[in-house]
Protein backbone atom coordinates (compact mmCIF):
# COMPACT_ATOMS: atom_id res chain seq x y z
CA UNK A 1 0.00 0.00 0.00
CA UNK A 2 2.71 2.56 1.18
CA UNK A 3 4.45 1.82 -2.82
CA UNK A 4 0.71 2.49 -4.27
CA UNK A 5 0.63 5.86 -2.25
CA UNK A 6 4.25 6.82 -2.71
CA UNK A 7 3.39 6.20 -6.81
CA UNK A 8 0.11 8.22 -6.68
CA UNK A 9 1.89 10.97 -4.80
CA UNK A 10 4.75 11.17 -7.32
CA UNK A 11 2.27 11.25 -10.43
CA UNK A 12 0.08 14.02 -8.53
CA UNK A 13 3.36 16.55 -8.31
CA UNK A 14 4.41 15.74 -11.78
CA UNK A 15 1.29 16.28 -13.24
CA UNK A 16 1.00 19.56 -10.81
CA UNK A 17 4.41 20.79 -11.86
CA UNK A 18 3.63 20.36 -15.61
CA UNK A 19 0.36 22.56 -15.49
CA UNK A 20 2.18 24.72 -13.48
CA UNK A 21 5.06 25.00 -15.78
CA UNK A 22 2.39 25.59 -18.71
CA UNK A 23 0.26 28.65 -16.56
CA UNK A 24 3.59 30.37 -15.89
CA UNK A 25 5.17 30.30 -19.65
CA UNK A 26 1.52 31.24 -20.47
CA UNK A 27 1.20 34.36 -17.86
CA UNK A 28 5.04 35.56 -18.80
CA UNK A 29 4.32 35.39 -22.46
CA UNK A 30 1.26 38.17 -22.02
CA UNK A 31 3.53 40.58 -19.93
CA UNK A 32 5.01 43.11 -21.67
CA UNK A 33 9.18 43.20 -21.65
CA UNK A 34 8.97 46.31 -19.78
CA UNK A 35 7.02 44.93 -16.77
CA UNK A 36 9.42 42.01 -16.67
CA UNK A 37 12.92 44.30 -16.55
CA UNK A 38 11.23 46.91 -14.95
CA UNK A 39 11.50 44.92 -11.40
CA UNK A 40 14.55 44.46 -9.59
CA UNK A 41 13.37 44.18 -6.00
CA UNK A 42 13.08 40.46 -5.31
CA UNK A 43 9.60 39.85 -4.07
CA UNK A 44 9.61 38.07 -0.48
CA UNK A 45 7.17 35.72 1.38
CA UNK A 46 7.74 35.14 4.81
CA UNK A 47 6.11 31.68 6.14
CA UNK A 48 6.42 31.25 9.73
CA UNK A 49 4.09 28.36 11.47
CA UNK A 50 3.30 27.79 14.83
CA UNK A 51 5.33 25.61 17.66
CA UNK A 52 6.86 23.61 15.34
CA UNK A 53 9.95 21.91 16.23
CA UNK A 54 13.36 21.38 14.66
CA UNK A 55 12.55 17.78 13.86
CA UNK A 56 8.80 18.18 12.54
CA UNK A 57 9.43 17.89 8.72
CA UNK A 58 10.99 14.83 6.65
CA UNK A 59 13.95 16.96 5.71
CA UNK A 60 14.34 17.33 9.01
CA UNK A 61 14.53 13.62 9.61
CA UNK A 62 10.65 12.83 11.01
CA UNK A 63 9.78 9.98 10.21
CA UNK A 64 6.20 9.92 10.72
CA UNK A 65 4.32 12.82 9.10
CA UNK A 66 4.06 13.56 5.43
CA UNK A 67 5.74 16.81 4.44
CA UNK A 68 6.37 16.45 0.12
CA UNK A 69 5.89 20.04 -0.26
CA UNK A 70 8.32 21.65 2.37
CA UNK A 71 10.76 18.54 1.73
CA UNK A 72 11.23 19.37 -2.40
CA UNK A 73 11.38 23.55 -1.17
CA UNK A 74 14.39 22.37 1.04
CA UNK A 75 15.54 19.81 -2.03
CA UNK A 76 15.03 23.38 -4.48
CA UNK A 77 16.97 25.40 -1.95
CA UNK A 78 18.58 26.23 1.24
CA UNK A 79 18.22 24.33 4.54
CA UNK A 80 19.83 25.39 7.50
CA UNK A 81 20.51 23.37 10.49
CA UNK A 82 21.62 26.13 12.94
CA UNK A 83 18.91 29.00 12.72
CA UNK A 84 17.32 29.99 15.90
CA UNK A 85 13.99 31.56 16.65
CA UNK A 86 13.96 34.95 18.46
CA UNK A 87 12.66 33.47 21.75
CA UNK A 88 11.19 30.09 23.18
CA UNK A 89 7.79 31.38 23.11
CA UNK A 90 5.69 33.36 20.50
CA UNK A 91 4.75 37.09 20.72
CA UNK A 92 8.73 37.66 21.45
CA UNK A 93 9.80 35.51 18.67
CA UNK A 94 7.92 37.58 16.53
CA UNK A 95 8.54 40.88 17.85
CA UNK A 96 12.23 39.76 17.59
CA UNK A 97 11.59 39.21 13.80
CA UNK A 98 9.78 42.57 13.64
CA UNK A 99 12.10 44.38 15.56
CA UNK A 100 15.55 43.38 14.03
CA UNK A 101 16.38 43.58 18.36
CA UNK A 102 17.03 40.24 20.91
CA UNK A 103 15.17 39.60 23.72
CA UNK A 104 17.59 41.53 25.65
CA UNK A 105 16.70 44.74 23.49
CA UNK A 106 12.95 44.61 22.33
CA UNK A 107 9.46 46.23 24.36
CA UNK A 108 7.85 42.96 23.91
CA UNK A 109 9.65 39.88 25.89
CA UNK A 110 7.05 37.63 26.78
CA UNK A 111 3.14 36.52 26.06
CA UNK A 112 2.01 39.73 28.07
CA UNK A 113 -2.14 39.47 27.95
CA UNK A 114 -4.48 42.24 27.52
CA UNK A 115 -8.09 40.32 27.34
CA UNK A 116 -7.16 39.21 31.26
CA UNK A 117 -10.03 40.48 33.13
CA UNK A 118 -11.74 42.82 30.54
CA UNK A 119 -15.79 42.79 30.21
CA UNK A 120 -17.28 39.92 27.59
CA UNK A 121 -19.99 40.55 24.87
CA UNK A 122 -22.45 37.80 23.41
CA UNK A 123 -21.44 36.26 19.81
CA UNK A 124 -24.39 34.10 19.82
CA UNK A 125 -24.82 32.26 23.38
CA UNK A 126 -20.97 32.50 23.40
CA UNK A 127 -19.20 35.15 25.57
CA UNK A 128 -16.11 36.67 24.44
CA UNK A 129 -13.79 39.35 25.32
CA UNK A 130 -14.59 42.98 24.03
CA UNK A 131 -10.33 43.55 24.08
CA UNK A 132 -8.23 41.23 22.86
CA UNK A 133 -4.45 41.69 21.94
CA UNK A 134 -0.69 41.49 23.48
CA UNK A 135 1.46 43.95 24.79
CA UNK A 136 2.69 46.49 21.53
CA UNK A 137 6.20 46.84 19.94
CA UNK A 138 7.40 50.33 20.62
CA UNK A 139 5.84 52.99 18.58
CA UNK A 140 9.00 54.76 19.00
CA UNK A 141 10.79 51.17 16.83
CA UNK A 142 10.74 50.40 13.08
CA UNK A 143 9.52 47.18 12.22
CA UNK A 144 9.93 44.99 9.37
CA UNK A 145 6.85 45.93 7.29
CA UNK A 146 7.16 49.38 7.62
CA UNK A 147 10.40 49.49 6.29
CA UNK A 148 9.16 47.17 3.23
CA UNK A 149 6.36 49.26 2.40
CA UNK A 150 8.52 53.00 2.82
CA UNK A 151 10.81 51.03 0.00
CA UNK A 152 8.25 50.67 -2.74
CA UNK A 153 6.75 46.88 -1.32
CA UNK A 154 2.69 46.03 -1.09
CA UNK A 155 2.59 44.73 2.07
CA UNK A 156 0.20 41.65 3.48
CA UNK A 157 0.09 39.75 6.65
CA UNK A 158 -2.42 36.79 7.18
CA UNK A 159 -2.21 34.78 10.01
CA UNK A 160 -1.02 35.61 13.70
CA UNK A 161 -0.30 39.44 14.59
CA UNK A 162 0.40 39.30 18.28
CA UNK A 163 2.09 42.99 18.18
CA UNK A 164 -0.55 44.61 19.84
CA UNK A 165 -4.12 44.56 21.21
CA UNK A 166 -6.86 46.18 19.64
CA UNK A 167 -6.78 49.98 19.57
CA UNK A 168 -3.42 50.40 20.70
CA UNK A 169 -0.37 51.96 19.07
CA UNK A 170 0.41 48.55 17.25
CA UNK A 171 -1.94 47.03 15.42
CA UNK A 172 -1.48 46.09 11.68
CA UNK A 173 -3.17 49.04 9.91
CA UNK A 174 -0.63 51.45 11.96
CA UNK A 175 2.65 49.35 11.33
CA UNK A 176 3.37 49.27 7.66
CA UNK A 177 0.85 46.44 6.86
CA UNK A 178 -1.58 47.06 3.44
CA UNK A 179 -3.70 44.19 3.72
CA UNK A 180 -4.44 41.99 7.29
CA UNK A 181 -6.60 38.99 8.09
CA UNK A 182 -6.14 36.50 10.98
CA UNK A 183 -5.66 36.76 14.89
CA UNK A 184 -4.65 39.83 16.25
CA UNK A 185 -4.75 37.58 19.52
CA UNK A 186 -2.39 34.79 20.48
CA UNK A 187 -4.78 33.80 22.84
CA UNK A 188 -7.63 33.89 20.32
CA UNK A 189 -5.98 31.92 18.33
CA UNK A 190 -6.13 28.94 20.95
CA UNK A 191 -9.53 28.22 18.93
CA UNK A 192 -9.35 26.80 15.40
CA UNK A 193 -13.08 27.54 14.46
CA UNK A 194 -13.61 30.87 16.53
CA UNK A 195 -15.75 33.31 17.31
CA UNK A 196 -14.39 35.84 14.84
CA UNK A 197 -11.21 36.89 13.19
CA UNK A 198 -9.96 40.22 12.32
CA UNK A 199 -9.08 42.15 9.12
CA UNK A 200 -8.10 45.13 7.44
CA UNK A 201 -7.66 46.51 4.01
CA UNK A 202 -6.31 49.85 2.83
CA UNK A 203 -7.20 49.31 -0.53
CA UNK A 204 -10.96 49.08 0.34
CA UNK A 205 -10.56 52.15 2.69
CA UNK A 206 -10.54 50.61 5.75
CA UNK A 207 -9.29 53.35 8.75
CA UNK A 208 -8.48 50.42 11.39
CA UNK A 209 -8.82 46.21 12.01
CA UNK A 210 -11.81 45.37 12.58
CA UNK A 211 -13.87 42.23 13.47
CA UNK A 212 -15.36 39.81 11.32
CA UNK A 213 -17.79 37.57 12.98
CA UNK A 214 -17.65 34.00 11.94
CA UNK A 215 -21.71 33.47 11.40
CA UNK A 216 -21.59 29.81 11.51
CA UNK A 217 -19.51 29.49 14.20
CA UNK A 218 -21.38 31.19 16.52
CA UNK A 219 -24.31 29.17 16.29
CA UNK A 220 -22.94 26.41 18.32
CA UNK A 221 -20.57 26.54 21.88
CA UNK A 222 -17.23 27.34 22.03
CA UNK A 223 -16.74 24.23 24.08
CA UNK A 224 -18.23 20.88 24.40
CA UNK A 225 -19.55 17.94 21.94
CA UNK A 226 -20.97 20.81 20.01
CA UNK A 227 -18.33 22.42 19.30
CA UNK A 228 -17.43 19.97 16.77
CA UNK A 229 -20.65 21.30 14.34
CA UNK A 230 -18.09 24.38 13.62
CA UNK A 231 -17.49 24.57 10.05
CA UNK A 232 -15.42 27.86 9.65
CA UNK A 233 -12.07 26.61 10.29
CA UNK A 234 -9.66 29.28 10.66
CA UNK A 235 -6.78 28.32 9.18
CA UNK A 236 -8.35 27.61 5.75
CA UNK A 237 -9.84 30.75 6.00
CA UNK A 238 -6.51 32.35 6.59
CA UNK A 239 -4.62 30.74 4.18
CA UNK A 240 -7.45 31.57 1.33
CA UNK A 241 -6.94 35.25 1.93
CA UNK A 242 -3.13 34.52 1.78
CA UNK A 243 -3.71 33.16 -1.69
CA UNK A 244 -6.13 35.90 -2.81
CA UNK A 245 -3.56 38.72 -1.81
CA UNK A 246 -0.75 36.82 -3.70
CA UNK A 247 -3.17 36.15 -6.26
CA UNK A 248 -3.44 39.83 -7.04
CA UNK A 249 -0.21 40.89 -6.99
CA UNK A 250 1.81 41.41 -10.52
CA UNK A 251 5.27 41.96 -12.04
CA UNK A 252 6.41 45.31 -12.19
CA UNK A 253 5.22 45.86 -8.12
CA UNK A 254 7.39 44.12 -5.45
CA UNK A 255 5.12 43.18 -2.64
CA UNK A 256 6.29 41.26 0.88
CA UNK A 257 4.05 38.82 2.08
CA UNK A 258 3.94 37.56 6.38
CA UNK A 259 1.82 34.23 6.49
CA UNK A 260 1.99 33.71 10.33
CA UNK A 261 0.00 30.43 10.04
CA UNK A 262 -0.85 28.93 13.53
CA UNK A 263 -0.57 25.32 12.74
CA UNK A 264 0.32 22.82 14.26
CA UNK A 265 -0.55 25.13 17.24
CA UNK A 266 -3.03 23.43 19.75
CA UNK A 267 -5.91 23.14 19.84
CA UNK A 268 -5.42 19.85 18.24
CA UNK A 269 -8.84 20.48 16.16
CA UNK A 270 -9.28 20.57 12.24
CA UNK A 271 -11.79 19.26 9.65
CA UNK A 272 -12.30 15.61 9.73
CA UNK A 273 -11.76 14.94 5.99
CA UNK A 274 -9.28 12.44 4.19
CA UNK A 275 -5.91 13.74 5.27
CA UNK A 276 -7.20 13.25 9.26
CA UNK A 277 -8.24 10.05 7.94
CA UNK A 278 -5.07 8.72 6.63
CA UNK A 279 -3.13 9.50 9.68
CA UNK A 280 -6.05 7.94 11.96
CA UNK A 281 -5.63 4.39 10.03
CA UNK A 282 -1.74 5.03 10.53
CA UNK A 283 -1.79 5.63 14.28
CA UNK A 284 -3.91 2.50 15.19
CA UNK A 285 -3.15 3.14 18.73
CA UNK A 286 -3.54 6.83 19.58
CA UNK A 287 -4.15 9.04 23.01
CA UNK A 288 -7.09 11.04 23.90
CA UNK A 289 -6.85 14.29 26.14
CA UNK A 290 -9.62 15.68 28.00
CA UNK A 291 -9.28 19.26 27.20
CA UNK A 292 -8.66 22.50 29.22
CA UNK A 293 -11.37 25.12 28.93
CA UNK A 294 -9.05 28.02 30.40
CA UNK A 295 -6.67 28.09 27.99
CA UNK A 296 -9.68 27.26 25.40
CA UNK A 297 -8.49 23.52 24.43
CA UNK A 298 -11.19 21.54 23.52
CA UNK A 299 -10.70 18.14 24.17
CA UNK A 300 -8.86 15.64 21.56
CA UNK A 301 -8.89 12.52 19.98
CA UNK A 302 -6.81 10.61 18.15
CA UNK A 303 -3.88 13.32 19.25
CA UNK A 304 -1.10 11.75 17.78
CA UNK A 305 -3.15 11.37 14.26
CA UNK A 306 -4.72 15.45 14.76
CA UNK A 307 -1.06 16.56 15.47
CA UNK A 308 0.61 14.95 12.42
CA UNK A 309 -2.69 15.58 10.11
CA UNK A 310 -1.85 19.70 11.28
CA UNK A 311 1.53 19.47 9.74
CA UNK A 312 0.73 17.82 6.67
CA UNK A 313 -2.26 20.50 6.12
CA UNK A 314 0.24 23.52 6.55
CA UNK A 315 2.81 21.22 4.08
CA UNK A 316 0.03 21.22 1.69
CA UNK A 317 -0.74 25.02 2.19
CA UNK A 318 3.18 25.89 1.39
CA UNK A 319 2.85 23.68 -1.21
CA UNK A 320 -0.46 26.06 -2.95
CA UNK A 321 1.79 29.12 -2.34
CA UNK A 322 5.21 27.86 -3.98
CA UNK A 323 3.03 26.50 -7.02
CA UNK A 324 0.61 29.85 -7.18
CA UNK A 325 4.13 31.85 -7.80
CA UNK A 326 4.81 29.48 -9.90
CA UNK A 327 1.43 29.47 -11.85
CA UNK A 328 1.53 33.44 -12.42
CA UNK A 329 5.19 33.67 -13.33
CA UNK A 330 6.92 35.16 -10.16
CA UNK A 331 8.42 32.23 -8.92
CA UNK A 332 12.04 33.17 -10.36
CA UNK A 333 11.77 36.34 -8.18
CA UNK A 334 10.34 35.44 -5.25
CA UNK A 335 12.14 34.53 -2.27
CA UNK A 336 10.58 32.04 0.26
CA UNK A 337 11.20 31.42 3.55
CA UNK A 338 10.15 29.07 5.38
CA UNK A 339 10.54 28.37 9.63
CA UNK A 340 8.99 28.08 12.53
CA UNK A 341 8.13 30.83 15.53
CA UNK A 342 9.94 28.46 18.07
CA UNK A 343 10.63 24.88 19.69
CA UNK A 344 8.17 22.16 19.52
CA UNK A 345 4.98 22.44 22.08
CA UNK A 346 2.92 19.66 24.83
CA UNK A 347 -0.08 21.53 24.92
CA UNK A 348 -3.81 20.49 23.63
CA UNK A 349 -2.40 17.29 23.89
CA UNK A 350 0.49 17.04 21.65
CA UNK A 351 3.03 14.47 22.48
CA UNK A 352 6.40 15.53 21.49
CA UNK A 353 8.24 12.92 22.40
CA UNK A 354 6.18 10.40 20.48
CA UNK A 355 7.40 12.28 17.64
CA UNK A 356 10.70 12.77 18.50
CA UNK A 357 9.82 16.00 18.19
CA UNK A 358 13.04 17.83 19.62
CA UNK A 359 15.21 16.08 16.55
CA UNK A 360 17.89 14.80 18.71
CA UNK A 361 17.47 18.51 21.09
CA UNK A 362 16.87 18.67 24.92
CA UNK A 363 14.24 20.85 25.60
CA UNK A 364 10.86 22.38 24.20
CA UNK A 365 8.72 25.16 24.04
CA UNK A 366 9.31 28.11 26.70
CA UNK A 367 13.22 26.83 27.55
CA UNK A 368 16.35 28.20 26.15
CA UNK A 369 17.73 25.02 25.50
CA UNK A 370 18.17 24.24 22.26
CA UNK A 371 14.83 22.31 21.60
CA UNK A 372 13.32 25.56 22.26
CA UNK A 373 14.94 27.74 19.75
CA UNK A 374 16.71 26.17 17.30
CA UNK A 375 13.96 25.67 14.70
CA UNK A 376 13.81 24.75 11.00
CA UNK A 377 14.75 27.48 8.54
CA UNK A 378 14.34 27.09 4.95
CA UNK A 379 15.26 29.75 1.75
CA UNK A 380 14.18 29.14 -1.70
CA UNK A 381 14.79 31.44 -4.64
CA UNK A 382 15.17 29.93 -7.57
CA UNK A 383 18.57 30.75 -9.49
CA UNK A 384 19.93 32.78 -6.72
CA UNK A 385 19.84 30.27 -3.88
CA UNK A 386 21.54 26.87 -4.38
CA UNK A 387 19.91 24.22 -4.60
CA UNK A 388 19.89 21.19 -2.58
CA UNK A 389 22.22 22.83 -0.17
CA UNK A 390 22.38 22.42 3.86
CA UNK A 391 24.02 25.57 5.89
CA UNK A 392 25.41 25.32 9.43
CA UNK A 393 25.46 29.49 9.46
CA UNK A 394 24.47 30.31 12.62
CA UNK A 395 21.44 32.84 12.73
CA UNK A 396 18.59 34.07 14.62
CA UNK A 397 15.30 35.95 13.85
CA UNK A 398 17.17 39.13 14.41
CA UNK A 399 18.92 38.66 11.32
CA UNK A 400 15.67 38.67 9.09
CA UNK A 401 15.46 42.85 9.35
CA UNK A 402 19.15 43.04 7.67
CA UNK A 403 18.83 40.09 5.79
CA UNK A 404 15.27 41.29 3.86
CA UNK A 405 17.32 44.86 3.76
CA UNK A 406 19.73 43.53 1.90
CA UNK A 407 17.72 41.59 -0.40
CA UNK A 408 15.78 44.71 -1.23
CA UNK A 409 18.27 47.19 -1.61
CA UNK A 410 17.54 49.28 1.58
CA UNK A 411 20.84 50.96 1.60
CA UNK A 412 21.97 51.68 6.02
CA UNK A 413 18.93 51.01 7.42
CA UNK A 414 20.07 51.32 11.08
CA UNK A 415 20.80 55.24 10.14
CA UNK A 416 18.09 55.57 8.27
CA UNK A 417 15.19 54.37 10.70
CA UNK A 418 16.92 55.08 13.98
CA UNK A 419 14.52 56.76 16.16
CA UNK A 420 16.74 59.95 17.59
CA UNK A 421 14.69 60.85 20.33
CA UNK A 422 15.74 57.58 21.83
CA UNK A 423 18.96 57.64 23.91
CA UNK A 424 19.53 53.83 22.56
CA UNK A 425 18.07 52.50 19.95
CA UNK A 426 19.40 48.82 19.33
CA UNK A 427 19.81 46.61 15.98
CA UNK A 428 21.18 43.78 16.39
CA UNK A 429 20.99 41.41 13.23
CA UNK A 430 23.82 40.74 10.84
CA UNK A 431 22.21 40.37 7.07
CA UNK A 432 23.09 36.64 6.19
CA UNK A 433 22.02 37.65 2.77
CA UNK A 434 26.15 36.56 1.78
CA UNK A 435 26.09 33.10 2.86
CA UNK A 436 22.42 32.98 0.62
CA UNK A 437 23.69 34.82 -2.40
CA UNK A 438 27.34 33.60 -2.22
CA UNK A 439 28.43 37.09 -3.14
CA UNK A 440 31.19 39.03 -0.39
CA UNK A 441 31.49 38.17 2.66
CA UNK A 442 29.04 36.90 5.63
CA UNK A 443 30.09 38.37 9.05
CA UNK A 444 29.14 35.96 11.58
CA UNK A 445 28.16 37.42 15.66
CA UNK A 446 30.36 36.90 17.96
CA UNK A 447 27.48 35.61 19.87
CA UNK A 448 23.78 35.13 20.07
CA UNK A 449 21.60 35.79 22.82
CA UNK A 450 18.05 34.86 24.05
CA UNK A 451 16.22 35.61 27.79
CA UNK A 452 12.29 34.67 28.66
CA UNK A 453 11.27 35.73 31.64
CA UNK A 454 8.71 33.17 32.05
CA UNK A 455 10.73 30.13 32.57
CA UNK A 456 13.78 32.37 34.07
CA UNK A 457 16.21 31.85 31.83
CA UNK A 458 18.51 33.44 29.85
CA UNK A 459 21.03 31.99 27.02
CA UNK A 460 23.99 32.91 24.84
CA UNK A 461 25.86 30.58 22.11
CA UNK A 462 29.32 31.72 21.22
CA UNK A 463 30.99 29.56 18.72
CA UNK A 464 29.85 25.98 20.22
CA UNK A 465 29.67 27.16 23.88
CA UNK A 466 26.51 27.57 25.25
CA UNK A 467 25.35 29.12 28.72
CA UNK A 468 22.03 28.48 30.12
CA UNK A 469 20.94 30.74 33.26
CA UNK A 470 18.26 29.22 35.00
CA UNK A 471 17.10 31.15 38.02
CA UNK A 472 20.17 32.99 38.31
CA UNK A 473 21.85 29.65 37.97
CA UNK A 474 24.66 29.49 35.03
CA UNK A 475 25.51 25.79 33.08
CA UNK A 476 27.77 25.38 30.83
CA UNK A 477 27.83 23.11 27.75
CA UNK A 478 29.67 22.56 24.92
CA UNK A 479 27.64 21.62 21.41
CA UNK A 480 30.28 20.30 19.46
CA UNK A 481 30.10 17.21 21.59
CA UNK A 482 26.77 17.37 23.76
CA UNK A 483 24.34 18.95 21.16
CA UNK A 484 21.86 17.46 23.90
CA UNK A 485 23.13 19.52 26.78
CA UNK A 486 23.21 17.00 29.17
CA UNK A 487 26.88 17.95 30.21
CA UNK A 488 27.00 20.93 32.29
CA UNK A 489 30.74 21.82 32.88
CA UNK A 490 30.95 25.28 34.10
CA UNK A 491 33.14 24.36 37.31
CA UNK A 492 35.58 23.06 34.58
CA UNK A 493 35.56 26.23 33.13
CA UNK A 494 35.11 29.29 34.99
CA UNK A 495 36.68 31.66 32.50
CA UNK A 496 34.43 30.66 29.42
CA UNK A 497 31.44 31.36 32.25
CA UNK A 498 32.58 34.66 33.35
CA UNK A 499 32.96 35.66 29.53
CA UNK A 500 29.62 34.71 28.87
CA UNK A 501 27.97 36.09 32.22
CA UNK A 502 29.87 39.42 31.34
CA UNK A 503 27.88 39.31 27.53
CA UNK A 504 24.66 38.93 29.57
CA UNK A 505 25.32 42.30 31.46
CA UNK A 506 26.19 43.88 28.32
CA UNK A 507 23.54 42.86 26.43
CA UNK A 508 20.49 42.86 28.58
CA UNK A 509 18.77 45.78 29.54
CA UNK A 510 16.16 45.78 32.16
CA UNK A 511 12.50 45.90 31.63
CA UNK A 512 9.54 46.64 34.21
CA UNK A 513 7.42 44.30 32.51
CA UNK A 514 9.57 41.31 31.58
CA UNK A 515 12.10 40.94 34.71
CA UNK A 516 14.71 38.11 34.67
CA UNK A 517 16.96 36.85 37.11
CA UNK A 518 20.66 37.68 36.15
CA UNK A 519 23.51 35.16 37.26
CA UNK A 520 25.46 36.39 40.30
CA UNK A 521 28.31 38.73 40.21
CA UNK A 522 31.14 36.19 41.67
CA UNK A 523 30.61 33.02 39.65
Amino acid sequence: MGVIIALINKYYITTMNQIHSTLALAVTALLPASALAAQKKPNIIYIMCDDMGYGDLGCYGQPFIHTPHIDRMASQGMLFTQAYAGSPVSAPSRASMMTGQHTGHTEVRGNKEYWQGVPTMKYGNNDDFTLVGQHPYSADHVIVPEIMKDNGYATGMFGKWAGGYEGSVSTPDKRGVDEFYGYICQFQAHLYYPNFLNEFSRSRGDKEVRRVVLEENIRHPMFGKDYEKRSQYAADLIHRKAMDWIGKQTVGKPFFGILTYTLPHAELAQPNDSLLEKYKKQFFTDRTWGGQEASRYNPAIHTHAQFAAMVSRLDAYVGEVLALLKAKGLDDNTIVIFTSDNGPHEEGGADPTFFGRDGKLRGLKRQCYEGGIRVPFIVRWPGKVAAGVKNDHQLAFYDLMPTFCDLAGVKNYVKRYTNKRLKTDHFDGISFAPTLLNKGVQKLHDYLYWEFHETNQIAVRRGDWKLVVVHGQPRLYNLASDIHEDHDISKQHPDIVKQMVDIIKKEHVPSPLFKITLPEEDI
